[in-house]
């Protein structure tokens, strides 16, 4: 058997670059700094201005790219205009709300910015969603008016009991248009409305009322434990997020991003579109993820900057290999979730391209990014004095923070792990470090720590738990909730889900932890999904586990699922996972129990979950 240690070990790998000095990499951080800072709170400049101003700048030059369609940046400025025109004519004003739902397609962008023009609040609606969920993202949103896709109308006419005291306008789509009647609710007569609307520059004035702390998005989070929640954005806070990247990644006019993630998400809402707006930048656009088309889009588009999510790097390396892998033109990619094992095998094989991983959230008042491109990390804090993050020891068998015996938190040293947390700045004149919270003020106040380290101070709360180590650089760890103690070890999901990647032979591993009878803490519980025509080796994946994790981090149960439950941004969901644990009654999925003595996984019975030291789930 293999020495058991520490599943928070880091990982040995063969890393890109070095660590460098600390001081190199605060330089770095602080031109960032710089950026954040352009953009006052006061300062009467919003989203709009921002876009008036490049399609002055670069009006002939490309903005949106889809299929064979390009529209500059003055193409966009001017529909924009348009529609604009026509929704105030409706009657929406500065400062009303309204909501969206669309998928990744050039009229995105129009509506998106038309509602920025007249001053209006626009959220962001999932376009996965129907039924009960949707019906909370529109009543959350407290929005005037709803923008439908044709593409997404089926979620809408299948939603019982939508607010009936909203106007639900439709954006056509010539892709897939809507073939069949439609009740009152639902007004299909946009494009003909349009042909008689001016694209005159809609009026400045109209959004006078508005400064850059002015809130301007609502961005529903994922809702991987719950009904979403709908973060505040301020103008702001998603320009200056722009103005911070093009500085990190010395983005130019030259440069064409890759927008395949969903459009109503933060990560391509936020961090594609701002960064490529304050470049001027071009964005090409796929209306879903393809691991098939990824590299065919790269080449035909010249696209060199990607905004990426660690899972789905993990679906392109499982294709086939090539001899011309290393045949592109990406140079950047910037994102979060990429793991250590992944991130050398992405390497190895597409070469030396610049990885900015980062840590973060939509509704997040701190951040971290490996600007040094420095393997597994995401981020670096070289100097405590230089940000309002910090790390504080958690307990997650109590599931509360350990605090002194004056009451007051302790921050983790180099190893330890625990929850990252954000200073909370109050001041009228600095941007940097406010959390903008959520529309809901119960939801916002959850989020907030106090007295965390002096009486009457205030943090953000991120519910992640992170570790650092002697230089400095911050490696994620799990989900508050999703690291568990069993036989009085802490195990992180995430960390088995990635020891476990080398099982070629699954597609999917979803680790959680299940209650087990007279057992203290959580067991480890495995949802497996096998790629096509694959069966669960059993044996195999018995001497991975002994070879990869320690016996304590190692699940316990094994389920065979056809498909994983996932966000539409590529998380997982545990939540019904671990209500149902492993109670063959709850589930038909083939299910197995690690069987020690014989060195393997065998099929659930009775007699074998009694051999494991188990009672049957309750």
């Amino acid at each position: 058997m293999p020495q058991e240690a520490s599943i928070t070990e880091l990982p040995e790998c063969n890393q890109t670059v070095l660590p460098v000095s600390r001081e190199e990499t605060q330089q770095k951080l602080d031109r960032r700094s710089v950026a954040v800072s352009h953009i006052k709170p006061k300062d009467k400049y919003t989203i709009a201005d921002r876009l008036e101003e490049q399609a002055e700048n670069y009006s002939d030059r490309p903005f949106l790219i889809y299929g064979e369609q390009s529209l500059t940046y003055a193409d966009v400025n001017r529909e924009s205009d348009r529609l604009a025109h026509h929704l105030y004519l409706r009657g929406l004003k500065c400062g009303d709300v309204c909501a969206m739902a669309l998928e990744n397609r050039p009229e995105f962008y129009v509506a998106w910015f038309a509602l920025v023009k007249i001053g209006a609040v626009v959220a962001f609606i999932n376009t996965q969603i129907s039924g009960r969920i949707l019906k909370h993202a529109i009543t959350a949103s407290t929005a005037k008016l709803v923008l439908v896709g044709e593409e997404c109308l089926e979620n809408f006419c299948n939603t019982d009991s939508l607010p009936d005291d909203l106007s639900y306008l439709v954006i056509p789509d010539a892709e897939k248009p809507w073939a069949t009647d439609l009740d009152s609710r639902f007004d299909h007569t946009l494009k003909q409305q349009l042909e008689s609307v001016s694209d005159t520059p809609f009026p400045v004035e109209e959004r006078s009322a508005l400064t850059a702390e002015s809130p301007t998005l609502l961005i529903f989070t994922s809702g991987t434990t719950g009904l979403p929640k709908a973060a505040r954005y301020s103008h702001m806070r998603w320009m200056s997020s722009g103005d911070v990247m093009v500085e990190t990644i010395s983005a130019t006019p030259e440069d064409v991003f890759y927008c395949c993630l969903p459009l109503y998400h933060g990560a391509a809402a936020t961090a594609v579109t701002s960064t490529a707006l304050a470049a001027g930048s071009a964005i090409a656009m796929r209306r879903k993820f393809s691991v098939r088309a990824f590299w065919e889009d790269i080449c035909r588009y010249k696209v060199t900057v990607w905004q990426y999510i660690g899972e789905i790097c993990r679906y392109i390396l499982n294709k086939k290999p090539e001899a011309d892998d290393k045949n592109h033109s990406l140079r950047i990619m910037m994102g979060a979730g990429l793991s250590t094992d992944v991130w050398q095998k992405w390497i190895n094989r597409f070469g030396q391209i610049e990885i900015y991983e980062g840590w973060g959230s939509t509704e997040a008042n701190t951040a971290l990014i490996n600007v040094d491109n420095y393997l597994g990390s995401c981020g670096r804090v070289p100097f405590w004095d230089k940000t309002n993050l910090r790390l504080v020891r958690y307990d997650v068998e109590t599931e509360e923070h350990l605090r002194d015996e004056n009451g007051f938190m302790i921050q983790c040293e180099p190893g330890e792990v625990g929850e990252a947390i954000g200073y909370i700045v109050d001041h009228p004149d600095i941007g940097a470090g406010r959390f903008e919270g959520y529309t809901s003020e119960q939801d916002t106040e959850k989020k907030i720590l106090r007295d965390v380290f002096t009486p009457g101070d205030a943090y953000w709360s991120s519910g992640d738990l992170l570790r650092y180590d002697e230089d400095g650089y911050f490696y994620f760890v799990d989900r508050i909730g999703d690291t568990y103690r069993w036989k009085s070890e802490n195990v992180s999901t995430q960390e088995v889900a990635d020891a476990l990647l080398d099982y070629q032979d699954a597609e999917l591993i979803n680790v959680y932890g299940v209650k087990v009878p007279e057992h203290e803490g959580r067991a480890g519980m495995a949802a497996i999904v096998m790629k096509s025509g694959v069966t669960f080796d059993a044996d195999a994946f018995y001497r991975l586990t002994n070879e990869k994790i320690p016996r304590y981090a190692a699940p316990q149960f094994i389920r065979i699922s056809n498909a994983a439950d996932m966000t539409t941004t590529f998380k997982l969901r545990k939540v019904d996972l671990q209500k149902q644990g492993y109670n063959p009654a709850a589930f038909e999925d083939p299910l197995f129990v690690r069987d020690e003595a014989n060195g393997t996984y065998a099929p659930y019975s009775k007699e074998v979950l009694h051999a494991a030291g188990f009672r049957e789930f309750c």
